[in-house]
């Protein structure tokens, strides 16, 4: 009960301590800035970063991760090489990455959001209408919107201004974490067009274009604690949860249900049986290319869920990010640096020396 409740701890404290301190130490941070080496030379070997929260392969096939401290590493097939404050970025606490249609990179980070055409950067934060600078998600949906899910609720962008985008709350019974009461945790859709909004406190937000329906503790959700929403393709939405009790300052009572949720548009489905996905925290949810889905845990590993069969890879710390890469091998940011899975079923550590192929 200790080892899992120090890993979920990890996992949010990544995400509530470093953003709220973000804007604390401006003095730091430039302590920070004159630490991170821009191209790392190969005879160092060192992790990725502490805490790989973002993996992302853009057009051109160059790997992204974003790290809370070390700012964003690319690697391009050859070399890795770090982007950070003194390359123009506003933090180097990158928590997400897209690229837009022009192919232009958008990072969501501690202290705003940032787009990145190749040479420079171009930075919004609250003083440019921003909702909030603690960026937790971007997304692009199938019509162009530009969705910005934050700590203090979501908005849309247009390339020129900003738009706040209100979600109504729902009644639930459990008691809120004022501190993440305002979390967008993950934003997707749906093949019908719906937008998915995943809260910390009030569970699963559903748009269709003109009203919202809600998915909380009452219709059937594991935990109010929403971290992922991933559909597959027959039209399930899978969704992750973290056990809300875990905030509880009594130590005798972190015990509560989070984990995997399936919805057939009807009806949950639960995982009671498969370890680490019930009365645990599942922070991240993965759809690859070959549609299978990825789960993680905090301390049980890496599930790929394929034929209807949950397949467990073990890793040694808690999983955060996902990405399948062209060639196959699935890449996971952890706190802990960063892992891969080759094609052999072998997961091995990667360091700023690789190995890379």
């Amino acid at each position: 009960m200790k080892h899992s409740y120090l890993f979920s701890r990890i996992c949010l404290l990544v995400f509530i301590i470093t953003f709220i301190t973000s804007c604390i130490g401006q003095s730091q941070s430039n302590k920070e800035n004159n630490t991170v080496l821009n191209e790392l030379p190969k005879t160092v070997e060192s992790q990725i970063g502490d805490y790989v929260v973002e993996i992302f392969q853009d057009s051109k096939e160059n790997l992204w991760f974003g790290t809370l401290e070390k700012g964003v590493a690319k690697f391009d097939g050859t070399n890795l090489k770090y982007l950070t404050t003194k390359d123009g970025l506003p933090s180097n606490r990158i928590t997400c990455v897209i690229e837009d249609n022009s192919g232009n990179l958008w990072f969501g980070t501690g202290a705003g959001i940032s787009k990145y055409d190749g040479n420079t950067f171009t930075n919004y934060s609250e003083k440019d209408g921003l909702c909030s600078d603690m960026v937790s998600n971007l997304f692009i949906d199938s019509k162009g919107t530009f969705w910005i899910g934050t700590w203090g609720g979501v908005c849309k962008f247009d390339g020129k201004q900003f738009e706040k985008f209100p979600i109504p709350y729902p009644k639930i019974e459990t008691i809120i974490n004022p501190d993440t009461k305002n979390w967008i945790t993950t934003i997707s859709e749906d093949k019908k067009g719906h937008i998915w909004f995943g809260r910390d406190g009030y569970g699963a937000s559903k748009f269709n274009g003109n009203s919202f329906v809600h998915l909380t503790t009452n219709e059937g959700l594991n935990s109010n604690n929403v971290q992922s929403i991933v559909e597959d393709k027959k039209g399930n939405i899978w969704i992750g949860t973290r056990v809300a009790e875990k905030d509880n300052n009594d130590i005798d009572k972190r015990v509560g249900k989070g984990g995997l949720n399936k919805y057939d548009g009807q009806k949950f489905v639960h995982f009671p049986k498969i370890k680490g996905l019930n009365e645990n925290d599942v922070y991240s949810i993965y759809l690859d290319n070959s549609n299978d889905l990825w789960m993680s845990t905090i301390s049980n590993g890496v599930y790929k869920y394929t034929n209807n069969e949950f397949v467990n890879y073990k890793v040694p710390t808690s999983i955060m990010a996902f990405l399948k890469d062209k060639k196959g091998t699935i890449w996971l940011g952890c706190a802990g640096g960063l892992y891969k899975i080759d094609k052999n079923g072998e997961t091995i550590h990667v360091t700023t020396n690789g190995p890379w192929n």
